[in-house]
Parts: structure tokens; C-alpha cells; sequence
């Protein structure tokens, strides 16, 4: 079972928001999920970005994977330095 950590849309037409959640990588987009995380809003100026630190650690400990996206995010705001954790 591979798991991501990955953006799930939300939100309405030209209005997107996305919840950051723990998800199977063969599982679509906005199907079925493990856990949710937190929430993106690229709409905010500026984006408001909020996660649990404890549950992304726990699922990057478990061997879970961040999305391109979302390692991006994890960094610019500084949860990856936060809660200690490398990604490579």
C-alpha cells in the first residue's frame, strides 16, 4: 500500500480550496482518503496553508510520500524543519 500526502479539491467553480490528506496513490484525486491533515487556500493573500505537524509526521514516519505540491508547501512554510523530518 503506497500512501501520499496529497491536495484533495474543494471548493466551487474558479473558488478552489484543497484539504491536505493521507491518501492510497492509486485512489483518485478527490476519492477516498486515510486521514485529513489540513487545508490549502491559494485564494487568501496571503495563502493560508494550515496542517497538524503531529499527523504529518506520523504518516511521513509510516513511510508516506508528499506530492511535489506539497513538499513545496511543507517547506515554504516550515513545518518539515519544525517537526525534523528529511525529504529527499
Amino acid at each position: 500500500m503506497a500512501v501520499r500526502i496529497r491536495l484533495m479539491r474543494k471548493g466551487r467553480r474558479n473558488r478552489p480550496f484543497y484539504r491536505v490528506v493521507a491518501a492510497e496513490a492509486s485512489a483518485p484525486r478527490d476519492g477516498k482518503f486515510l486521514e485529513i491533515l489540513g487545508y490549502y487556500d491559494p485564494l487568501k493573500e496571503p495563502f493560508e496553508f494550515k496542517v497538524d505537524p503531529e499527523k504529518v509526521k506520523k504518516w511521513l514516519e509510516r513511510g508516506a510520500q508528499p506530492t511535489e505540491t506539497v513538499r513545496a508547501l511543507l517547506k515554504r512554510t516550515g513545518i518539515l524543519q519544525q517537526i525534523g523530518v528529511k525529504i529527499s
